[in-house]
């Protein structure tokens, strides 16, 4: 009789799972406890599917804060063994000026249907609306629109997301299959953060502050685009700066965000173009000195009214402006998660040690990225290298038993 996998999860790591899987002479059932399949990854695919990075893959991992861990499989998995991957589903990728690598028709429904179609053809059967209450071993306890039923397994993977967009099916529900030792809290990653702002800054909500350079210690400093919220900031620059923020939480110190609102612009040439004369309004002089209006509502709202006509010391607060946050959006709105399933937890093949029927894979593992393709990269990485500790598992026992 053939052997059986389950895999819990049709999201990418889910779906990579089953690719690996289905070279092999394997009953493969996929369980999904939505109507259809990787509904996080077409929500992430509506404004252009960026799916990896060109960058040298020395500097990719790099990105990771789990760079050891993950290296070996970003590696064999990199950027290029995407695109080619993608040509062979007949999808086409280019390389954008910012390295990100996107599907030529910039949507993730195409790509998504010509993997599906590919999945079925080889035999892979997909069970939408089935939802999987209980674990035990390698009995899976599930559930659908009309009944409750337990089936065994010879393996099972396990690609249930993390916590976050949890009505595209990532609940975090599987978290009561295993130990709590074995899992690390999730905190939100690639969120947005949190500023109480006086009504004098709602005329700004939604408006950019471009070009800035961001920090939370000087060594990391990123440069880009930051939008104000109504609740604060949001924007890939601070994801970026996400980790440190949580570094600052976990050491109980008060969060700090530090902003160089003229980059291009050195601290004595703005102190020298701060030297105004009665006639002009601060205003006036700001704007002359290259700060937009969203800036110079920035300063007025953060920046003590004492200092504004103190050229040296507003020069200072230009350059280096510091300003307090007060925590992260909720989990449910991030786009990914940090914390999950523990290294430790899990054998090099992404193995449970607590039970060796089940593989981990995708955002369900404790690795944390920035948005810019590196998340989907890991997702199909893991999933391939459990859905590999998976075919390795099943051949040991076939030995072991002749």
């Amino acid at each position: 009789m053939p052997k059986r996998v389950a895999i819990i999860g049709a999201g990418p790591a889910g779906l990579m799972a089953a690719e690996v899987l289905s070279q092999y002479d394997y009953v493969i059932d996929v369980f999904e406890q939505k109507p259809s399949a990787a509904r996080k990854f077409l929500m992430a695919g509506k404004t252009g599917l960026n799916i990896s990075h060109a960058e040298p893959v020395e500097r990719f991992i790099q990105r990771y804060d789990q760079t050891e861990w993950l290296a070996p499989w970003i590696k064999k998995w990199d950027a290029q063994w995407i695109r080619d991957w993608m040509q062979g589903l007949g999808i086409a990728s280019y390389v954008g000026s910012s390295g990100r690598i996107f599907p030529v028709e910039m949507k993730a429904a195409p790509l998504l249907r010509a993997w599906l179609k590919r999945l079925m053809a080889a035999g892979v059967k997909f069970h939408y609306r089935h939802r999987c209450d209980d674990l035990s071993g390698n009995q899976l306890t599930l559930e659908n629109q009309t009944h409750r039923f337990s089936a065994r397994y010879d393996a099972i993977v396990l690609a249930c997301g993390a916590v976050s967009w949890s009505q595209l099916g990532s609940d975090g529900a599987w978290q009561q299959w295993l130990s709590a030792q074995d899992i690390e809290a999730f905190q939100p990653s690639n969120a947005g953060v949190l500023r109480t702002w006086s009504p004098f800054m709602q005329q700004c909500f939604g408006q950019p502050l471009k070009r800035v350079n961001a920090w939370v210690t000087p060594e990391q400093q990123t440069h880009g685009d930051i939008i104000i919220t109504h609740y604060g900031f949001e924007s890939g620059v601070i994801y970026k700066l996400g980790r440190e923020l949580r570094a600052q939480l976990a050491r109980q110190q008060p969060l700090q965000l530090h902003l160089d609102l003229l980059p291009d612009v050195s601290i004595e040439q703005l102190e020298q173009k701060l030297q105004g004369n009665k006639k002009q309004s601060l205003t006036n002089l700001w704007r002359k000195a290259g700060l937009d209006q969203v800036k110079i509502n920035l300063l007025r709202e953060v920046v003590e009214k004492s200092l504004w006509s103190d050229a040296r010391q507003m020069a200072r607060q230009i350059k280096q402006l510091g300003i307090a946050l007060t925590g992260f959006r909720p989990i449910e709105e991030a786009i990914s998660c940090a914390g999950g399933v523990k290294q430790e937890a899990l054998s090099a093949q992404l193995q449970l040690h607590a039970n060796p029927y089940v593989f981990c894979c995708g955002e369900m593992l404790d690795w944390d990225a920035p948005t810019g393709g590196y998340l989907l990269t890991a997702c199909f990485a893991t999933g391939r290298a459990a859905a590999e500790g998976v075919n390795e598992f099943i051949q040991s026992q076939i030995n072991s038993s002749r």
